[in-house]
């Protein structure tokens, strides 16, 4: 039983989306509006991944 507690439920990260009208970043989650906390606009982007990307070519 003990097993069971330590079990959590993966947690979900908030992505961060930049508003395409004043450019600030805001985090947004799955149930969250799409829309900009400071001027509601409605066109997000995200914002781009500090990993390293490899493409192969072929």
């Amino acid at each position: 039983m003990d097993a069971q507690k330590d079990l959590q439920p993966p947690k979900q990260q908030p992505m961060i989306y930049i508003c395409g009208e004043c450019h600030t970043e805001n985090e947004i989650k799955a149930r969250d509006p799409i829309r900009c906390r400071e001027c509601g606009y409605r066109i997000m982007y995200k914002k781009r991944t500090k990993r390293l990307v490899v493409f192969d070519a072929r």
